[in-house]
C-alpha cells in the first residue's frame, strides 16, 4: 500500500469548498451526514480488544526503513501550504508562518495561514453546528472514526506522519515512531475500549424502577492546545474529547504545524464529520483570548509550559460568570524530572537510564531527566559509564540514522538551554558537553553537570533540553536526600528510584509519593504506554488527569442521571401518619 502524497488530488466536492466564502459566523441549518448511526442496529456493540502497537526497529535493509527513507526524501523536497480547516472548510488568509527543519533551520517545509480571533469564532460557529448532530450519535460510531484512524496510521499513513515528525520537529526514526505512530495508535484504540467501560458503568435498580447514567458530551466547546514535542498529544488532546461527543477547536504548535497538519487530514480520511474538530494554526495568544471570551467554552485539553496554562487558568476565572457552565480545566505542563539513586544501586543500569531518559529527544520530554541525585560511592563508575555513552552519542540531521540526537526546536530553545549552559560553566562544573552549534541546526551537545549546591538554579528549574545536572550526596544521607528531592522542585511529572534493596525501595515510595505522578522504579522516567502507565502529574506540572486511561475521558462527559419508576405512587400518606 503506498503512501498518502503531501498534497493528495482533491476530490469535486472539496475544489468546490475551497471556492466558496468562509464559514458564516451564524449558524445554518443542521445536514445530516452520512452513516448517523446504524439504523436497525440492536445489540451491544463492543470495541475490538486493544493491544498496544508493536514499535518497527527500521534496521538496516528492512523494508519498513526503505520506506521511511523514501518518504523523508519526498515530503523533504515539497513545499506544503497548510490552511486553516473549519467546518471542513479551507480558508488561507495570505498572512503566512513557516515551518523549518530544526536540524537544517534555512529549509522551510511548510506555510501555514494565519488563523484571527474572527476564524476563532467562526469555529466556534462551526463547533456548535456539528455538536447537534455528533453529541448524539451512538458512541459506538464516533469510536469507528478513530478505530479506522489507528488502522490508517497503521498502515498506509505511518511512514508519512513519522517522516512529518522527524522533519518537523527534528525526532530520529526511533523517536518518532514510539510517538507519532505506536502511541497515537494506541490512544486512539485504547481510548474507544476506555469509553466503552464507562459507558458500561450503571447504577443499581430494582424491580420497581430502573436507574441509568446517560454519559453527554459537554454543553459548548473544548479548546484543544497541542505541544511541540509529542505528535501524540497533538493526536489525542482533540480526539479525546471528541470521542465522547465534543466538538473542538484545535490549536496546534507552530512548531509542529506539519504533523499537526497530517493529523487533521488523516481524521478526514478516516471520516470525522466536518465541524467535529476544527483547525486553527496561527499566533496562539489573540487565538486563546477569543476563544476564552466565549460564553460556549466547555472545556480546556491542554499540553504545555506552566506559565501559559496559569494564565488560561486565571482568565477562565476572571469569566467564570460569563459560561453556560463551568468549564473542564485538563492541563499537563512543565517538569523537573528526577532520579534518585540508593548506594545498592546497579550502576549499569542507573548509567542507561540517565543516558537514554535524559538525552533522547534532545530532552525534550516532560518526562525526561533533568536532575540527578546520586550516592558518592557509586558517583565515580556511575559518571564515567554515563560519559562514555554520551561520547558515542552522534548529534546532527535525523535523516541520518546513524544519529542519537537531533536538533532543538527552534532558535528561542537554542538561547534560552545555552543560557543555562553559560551559567553551569561559571558556578558549576561541566563534567561533559556543553557545546552549542547553530549555524546549520540548532545542534546542542548532550551535557552532564555536576554541582556542590542541592539548591543550585539547574536543579530547580525546567531546562528542556539535553541537560542534566547531578548532585552527589554522602551515602549515610540518604533519608536526607529523599526530602530534599522532594522540596527542590515545583513539579511533580516523573521519577525514579534506583535500589536493589527492597526496603530502601519502599521508603523511597513514600518519602517521593506526591513528588511524581508517574514513579519508575530501576527504570528511566520515560515512555509511558497507553494502557500501561497512565501519564500526568501534580503541583505545577498540571492536573494529574492521566491521559492513556480511563480518567482523563471522564472529564469530557457530563453525566446526567435517569430514573424510571415502573409503579409510581397513587398516595401521598405513608404508614406511620397512622393512629396508634
Amino acid at each position: 500500500m503506498s503512501a498518502p502524497v503531501a498534497n493528495p488530488p482533491k476530490s469535486q466536492a472539496a475544489a468546490a469548498r475551497e471556492q466558496q466564502a468562509p464559514v458564516p459566523a451564524t449558524p445554518s441549518q443542521p445536514v445530516a451526514h452520512a452513516g448517523a448511526g446504524l439504523v436497525g442496529f440492536s445489540g451491544n456493540r463492543r470495541v475490538p480488544k486493544p493491544v498496544n502497537e508493536p514499535v518497527r526497529m527500521y534496521a538496516p535493509g528492512s523494508p519498513e526503513r526503505a520506506e521511511l527513507k523514501a518518504r523523508l526524501s519526498t515530503m523533504a523536497a515539497e513545499r506544503v501550504e497548510i490552511p486553516i480547516i473549519i467546518g471542513g472548510r479551507e480558508i488561507r488568509t495570505g498572512d503566512l508562518g513557516r515551518s523549518v527543519m530544526p536540524h537544517a533551520h534555512t529549509h522551510v517545509l511548510a506555510e501555514y495561514h494565519k488563523a484571527t480571533p474572527k476564524h476563532a469564532e467562526m469555529a466556534i460557529a462551526a463547533a456548535r453546528e456539528a455538536w447537534r448532530e455528533w453529541s448524539n450519535w451512538p458512541w459506538e460510531d464516533r469510536a469507528a472514526v478513530l478505530l479506522k484512524a489507528a488502522e490508517l496510521l497503521a498502515t498506509t499513513w505511518r511512514s508519512t506522519l513519522n517522516a512529518a515528525t522527524m522533519l518537523g520537529q527534528s525526532k530520529t526514526a526511533h523517536q518518532a515512531e514510539i510517538d507519532a505512530a505506536c502511541e497515537l495508535i494506541d490512544f486512539w484504540r485504547f481510548n474507544a475500549h476506555f469509553a466503552q467501560e464507562l459507558y458500561d458503568e450503571q447504577p443499581i435498580s430494582d424491580k420497581s424502577m430502573w436507574n441509568q447514567l446517560d454519559y453527554r458530551a459537554l454543553e459548548g466547546f473544548v479548546y484543544a492546545v497541542t505541544p511541540f514535542n509529542f505528535t501524540a498529544i497533538g493526536g489525542n488532546l482533540p480526539t479525546s474529547a471528541a470521542l465522547m461527543g465534543n466538538t473542538v477547536l484545535w490549536k496546534p504548535a507552530s512548531s509542529a504545524m506539519l504533523s499537526a497538519y497530517y493529523i487533521m487530514r488523516l481524521l478526514e480520511e478516516a471520516g470525522l464529520p466536518p465541524g467535529v474538530i476544527n483547525f486553527l494554526p496561527g499566533d496562539p495568544a489573540p487565538i486563546t483570548d477569543a476563544v476564552l471570551a466565549s460564553p460556549e467554552l466547555a472545556g480546556v485539553h491542554f499540553t504545555g509550559s506552566t506559565g501559559v496554562f496559569n494564565s488560561i487558568w486565571r482568565t477562565i476565572g476572571q469569566n467564570i460568570g460569563n459560561y453556560k457552565s463551568y468549564p473542564r480545566i485538563v492541563g499537563e505542563t512543565g517538569g523537573k524530572d528526577f532520579i534518585v539513586a540508593h548506594p545498592s544501586a546497579d550502576a549499569r543500569a542507573l548509567s542507561v537510564a540517565i543516558a537514554r531518559g535524559a538525552y533522547e529527544y534532545q530532552g525534550q520530554k516532560c518526562s525526561a531527566a533533568s536532575r540527578i541525585y546520586i550516592p558518592e560511592s557509586l558517583w565515580p563508575e556511575v559518571k564515567e559509564r554515563t560519559v562514555a555513552m554520551m561520547r558515542e552519542m552522534r548529534v546532527g540531521d535525523v535523516r541520518d540514522f546513524r544519529n542519537f540526537m537531533g536538533a532543538v526546536i527552534d532558535q528561542k530553545a537554542f538561547t534560552k538551554i545555552g543560557e543555562y549552559l553559560d551559567d553551569a560553566k561559571r558556578n558549576a562544573t561541566v563534567v561533559q558537553g556543553g557545546v552549542t552549534r547553530g549555524d546549520d541546526g540548532y545542534f546542542i551537545e548532550p551535557t552532564l553537570i555536576e554541582t556542590k549546591d542541592p539548591g543550585y538554579r539547574l536543579l530547580c528549574e525546567e531546562i528542556f533540553g539535553p541537560v542534566v545536572t547531578a548532585y552527589v550526596y554522602p551515602d549515610a544521607k540518604w533519608e536526607e536526600t529523599l526530602r530534599m528531592v522532594d522540596r527542590t522542585s515545583p513539579y511533580a511529572l516523573t521519577g525514579a528510584i534506583f535500589s536493589r534493596d527492597r526496603a530502601a525501595v519502599r521508603q523511597a515510595s513514600v518519602a517521593l509519593r506526591n513528588a511524581a505522578g508517574n514513579f519508575y522504579i530501576n527504570d528511566k522516567p520515560t515512555g509511558a504506554v497507553v494502557g500501561q502507565q497512565p501519564f500526568g502529574g501534580a503541583r505545577a506540572s498540571g492536573t494529574n488527569d492521566k491521559a492513556g486511561s480511563k480518567l482523563n475521558l471522564v472529564r469530557w462527559v457530563s453525566a446526567r442521571t435517569v430514573k424510571e419508576t415502573f409503579s409510581p405512587p397513587t398516595e401521598f400518606t405513608y404508614p406511620f401518619l397512622a393512629e396508634e
